[in-house]
């Protein structure tokens, strides 16, 4: 298969609000190259060629140029092309992936990297990017992952909606979650994350398919995570509501500082407690419950 890379030359402080455009227009992992200063950051992300960007060019640099009407100087704002085959994009994610730690416990390691725990009770995860599925690093990634870390008891039931690369279904395995339901609209996606989880055998159980959103899904689970853009969360949320248990926790994240009070509101009148609002650079996670009938 050809890739085709795309490259934004922007400055450092921009990095954050440029990730958040290539995503709302379909990225997952992106790489962050800043080996020609601060002010020549490269922001590199990868989509199959099959995918028409060349017209998504003028639209991309129009939307990074406008960041300076929110304070934010980015630079160039210099959108560019490559096209590769299917070795050379293996060779440059090798490049700029290493192991990192995520959390207290937690380190992401590329499947082909050898690598020793720093201690006994660290959890690696073995991840393959995935064709730009994710690598599991990004801000809003770290937050659903600091949100589980913390919710998870033991032995519950979880629905992964938009799971990627697969990250934190593997996570919640390991935190203690039995049974994991985890979802892609993507076939790609899809394919990417069972390659994940053969790399980490506990996740040997996880039941994953192509769905979008929660669409004609009826479980009855405890927790549902959903790290993906703030407008697809909105209609996620009644989805969510009735595939939740009582008392069931609601992990979102994905949600850029303007959209927070968005999903807030959007929680609330759909009837669910917030419980605390997890905060990363621009980014936010919010954790919430489904209210039990005796709390209502």
């Amino acid at each position: 298969m050809e890739w085709n890379e795309l490259s934004v030359t922007t400055t450092n402080e921009a990095i954050d609000a440029v990730v958040n455009i290539l995503m709302e227009n379909g990225a997952g992992g992106v790489q962050i190259d800043d080996s020609e200063g601060l002010e020549k950051v490269k922001v590199i992300t990868y989509f199959p060629s099959k995918l028409g960007l060349v017209e998504l060019i003028p639209e991309l640099e129009e939307k990074i140029k406008k960041l300076n009407n929110f304070g934010l100087n980015p630079g160039e704002a210099k959108v560019s092309l490559t096209n590769l085959q299917d070795d050379a994009w293996v060779d440059l994610w090798k490049k700029y992936y290493h192991p990192v730690r995520l959390t207290k416990y937690l380190t992401i390691v590329p499947s082909w990297e050898e690598y020793q725990k720093e201690q006994e009770d660290e959890i690696l995860i073995r991840l393959d990017p995935g064709r730009a599925f994710g690598t599991g690093t990004h801000p809003t990634t770290q937050l659903t992952l600091q949100a589980l870390e913390t919710s998870v008891r033991g032995n519950e039931s979880m629905i992964d909606v938009g799971t990627g690369s697969g990250v934190l279904s593997i996570a919640a395995r390991h935190f203690g979650v039995d049974k994991v339901y985890a979802y892609d609209i993507d076939d790609n996606a899809v394919t990417a994350a069972k390659e994940n989880f053969a790399l980490n055998p506990i996740s040997n159980n996880i039941e994953v398919k192509p769905n979008n959103l929660l669409e004609g899904i009826h479980k009855n689970v405890d927790i549902i995570v959903a790290n993906i853009l703030a407008e697809i969360i909105v209609p996620l949320i009644p989805q969510a509501k009735s595939n939740l248990k009582d008392g069931g926790i609601f992990i979102t994240s994905g949600i850029i500082n303007d959209k927070k009070e968005l999903i807030l509101t959007e929680l609330e009148q759909n009837g669910f407690v917030v419980d605390e609002i997890l905060n990363k650079k621009d980014w936010y996670s919010i954790i919430a419950h489904k209210p039990a009938k005796e709390d209502i």
